[in-house]
């Protein structure tokens, strides 16, 4: 491509996996001080002076925020499907309390994840996912906000509720009938997790995609970094590498997903494995994203 990819995405990182481990503020500046990023995700802060801090960062960045919720979940092992009702509720407030923190902040909407499930009760997990969703667009929607589910992997990881894309997009048309402010944030990463490619997943989920991220992963059993780890681009016995990535590109643009007007979010999810340095993982996807941009048809 001719034009840059910046015409048509907001490129952006998240700031917890691409600099696990290091100081917040310390991490977040060096994003904020790198003009490829356009857009920046992060999480939950330990305190109020971080978070206050982070909040006077980000608002002379000229950067776009988004706040991922996924770890306020992850972390204590809570469920937005749990189907014991107390359980869920624990859930969802932490959810609601995430869109306030986005709010303060400076994003437009928070993005979660799906819980665990069991097939016997499959049906009444999706109910209650359903519940907890209503309720946080419904609240979101007093702040004009959004609210993004985020695909993952059902039996491999995270074994999350939702997806695969097919069921994805269910639930995505389900939460569309009564709450416009709800969207998917689809991950190239987890493509290979769901056993999906991404024209098969982009063409399933279309009408409901409104966030992207980009990575990669190990499938193959006994393999380092196997499951939903989001290792480098060019990893050892890995499923993404520039080829993967020119492929979603050219269905992206096949599907009507290069928005100059409006362009959307495209934030690398990649993490460093074991001790591997964070600024080389960082710039590595930058070479491989500037790369497979070059190698795309016009």
């Amino acid at each position: 491509m001719r034009e840059p990819i910046e015409t048509y995405f907001q490129m952006g990182t998240i700031q917890w996996m691409s600099y696990p481990g290091e100081p917040v503020l310390e991490s977040l500046r060096k994003i904020l001080c790198d003009d490829f990023f356009s857009a920046v995700e992060v999480c939950q802060a330990a305190d109020d002076d971080t978070r206050k801090a982070m909040r006077d960062m980000l608002a002379q960045s000229h950067v776009k925020v988004c706040y991922g919720a996924q770890p306020r979940l992850l972390g204590p092992g809570l469920n937005p499907n749990d189907i014991v009702e107390e359980n869920r509720l624990k859930a969802e407030k932490t959810l609601l309390e995430a869109i306030d923190e986005a709010e303060y902040l400076g994003a437009k909407g928070i993005a979660f994840l799906a819980g665990k499930w069991k097939e016997e009760t499959k049906e009444e997990a999706y109910s209650q996912l359903l519940k907890t969703t209503r309720n946080l667009c419904a609240y979101a929607a007093t702040k004009k906000m959004n609210v993004e589910l985020e695909v993952f992997d059902f039996d491999m990881d995270k074994a999350a509720l939702i997806g695969p894309a097919p069921l994805a997009a269910k639930f995505a048309a389900d939460m569309r009938t009564a709450c416009p402010n709800f969207g998917l944030l689809v991950d190239l990463s987890h493509f290979p997790t769901t056993y999906e490619t991404s024209r098969f997943a982009v063409r399933a989920m279309r009408p409901y995609i409104t966030h992207f991220h980009i990575g990669n992963a190990v499938v193959m059993p006994g393999k380092e970094a196997y499951g939903d780890q989001h290792p480098r681009f060019g990893f050892p016995d890995s499923a993404n590498d520039t080829e993967q990535l020119l492929d979603f590109f050219r269905v992206l643009k096949e599907e009507g997903f290069f928005c100059p007007e409006a362009p959307y979010v495209l934030s690398f999810e990649v993490k460093p494995w074991n001790k591997e340095d964070h600024d080389i993982v960082v710039a590595n996807t930058k070479r491989v994203i500037r790369r497979a941009w070059a190698l795309l048809e016009e």
